[in-house]
């Protein structure tokens, strides 16, 4: 399904081939996000990835750089994680090369101008203005502050307006040199590709990479037991709320579980939190659990944007069902359920080439270790009845429930009452 090769100078390259699909995918991930910064330079990843659009060597202008691909159709763009960032380009297959050629280039020959630079730091500022202004979206952001505080994990990806004011070009390329090295990296193709030829043109284009190994980040530091609340106050007739616990890392054994857990909460529309707090309650339009797991930490925590008057009644709620999770065994239909619903909707986001490069590249850079969707789902079936009460039972206690909300609020004291288990 999947073919993992290694070049002497360390990069990887996963070819994923799809004889019967009609598109083909190249993606270039490189092991630098907002976990590796310090504060001072916070930002600096997701700087870096808009400045591989301003130009390169061959591609002079930014303007270069989406036409050639916009002239036969094809899709590219790039994503910063904490972790990861992401360069891809997907096209019809015939244009295969083109979409080698044009990552390639992006990716090893930008020029990074000082005068784009200068014109980058205010559509960067705009991105942070447009997620700061919808609260939906923001409070992702703000949950991950309180959950881990001052330090990466808890940073903005984007950074904060007073760091990117103050990134360097000099900054930018001394990052590119530490952390955009060979072993560091990792070059997918997926789709319609003939293996033995797109491995041998990967190779001869990446051997001018730079040698050796990246820089590693800082551990994230444990806070400590809570509860805890965060409140970013805003006039608005919605509050949104995130309220969770710290979970597991994706090397744990019960991460599995960790995820059929959060889907039996809240991670589709017949489940618990949703029929509750959407349906009886009539308190919120979406409310959803997710967990998360990096290499290095994880969370599980449910977001809702709910009525003012019905925020207590809802917090309420959320934190009744943890418990019930932990109390009471889940029955075998609702295990079944979820199992189902978790491996159909992998079957479903695996079906285009840019997800299959994603899902396979994701897992070798990370991981350094790739397991198939069928090794996943017979993970998935080994989870049982009595390890997802388990682990509720050691995620949902007191000490552990952190608390996140956007809107007209200022006393923390009212919202720490009401964290109990």
């Amino acid at each position: 399904m999947f073919k993992k090769t290694i070049l002497k100078n360390g990069l990887r390259i996963i070819t994923v081939p799809e004889k019967n699909s009609k598109a083909a995918t190249v993606l270039v991930m490189v092991g630098a996000g907002s976990k590796y910064e310090t504060r001072n330079l916070s930002g600096l990843s997701h700087f870096l990835e808009h400045m591989f659009f301003k130009g390169t060597k061959k591609l002079k202008r930014p303007r270069d750089v989406a036409e050639f691909l916009d002239k036969i159709g094809g899709d590219f763009n790039a994503f910063t994680g904490e972790e990861y960032t992401g360069y891809y380009a997907k096209v019809s297959a015939e244009h295969l090369d083109t979409a080698l050629v044009w990552v390639s280039d992006i990716f090893l020959n930008s020029r990074i101008p000082s005068k784009e630079i200068e014109k980058e730091r205010g559509v960067i500022i705009e991105e942070l203005n447009m997620y700061n202004d919808n609260p939906m979206m923001y409070i992702s952001q703000l949950w991950k502050e309180v959950l881990f505080g001052d330090q990466p994990a808890g940073w903005d990806i984007g950074g904060r307006k007073e760091t990117v004011s103050k990134i360097k070009r000099q900054d930018i390329l001394d990052y590119v040199s530490s952390q955009y090295t060979s072993e560091n990296v990792v070059v997918c193709a997926a789709g319609k590709i003939n293996e033995k030829e797109i491995i041998e043109k990967i190779e001869n284009i990446f051997n001018q990479i730079k040698k050796g190994k990246a820089k590693s980040k800082a551990k994230v530091r444990d806070r400590g037991k809570g509860p805890r609340v965060l409140i970013l106050e805003r006039k608005t007739e919605q509050v949104n709320l995130a309220l969770g616990v710290k979970a597991y890392d994706m090397f744990h054994k019960d991460r599995y579980a960790a995820n059929l857990l959060a889907i039996i909460l809240g991670g589709m529309m017949s489940s618990r939190l949703f029929v509750k707090v959407r349906e009886k309650l009539g308190a919120a339009y979406y409310v959803k659990t997710i967990n998360e797991s990096d290499t290095d930490s994880g969370w599980l925590c449910t977001f809702s944007g709910v009525d003012n008057a019905k925020l207590s009644k809802v917090i309420q709620t959320i934190i009744k069902e943890y418990g019930k999770m932990a109390e009471i065994k889940v029955n075998e239909k609702e295990l079944r359920k979820a199992r189902d619903y978790l491996k159909g909707k992998m079957v479903l986001g695996l079906e285009s080439s840019d997800a299959k490069a994603s899902f396979f590249g994701t897992q070798e850079l990370l991981r350094k270790e790739i397991m198939t969707p069928e090794q996943i789902f017979a993970k998935i079936d080994e989870v049982t009845i009595s390890s997802i009460q388990r682990v509720a039972k050691n995620l949902f206690k007191k000490e552990n429930l952190n608390l996140a909300l956007i809107g007209p609020f200022k006393d923390d004291n009212q919202f720490k009452k009401l964290l109990k288990l």
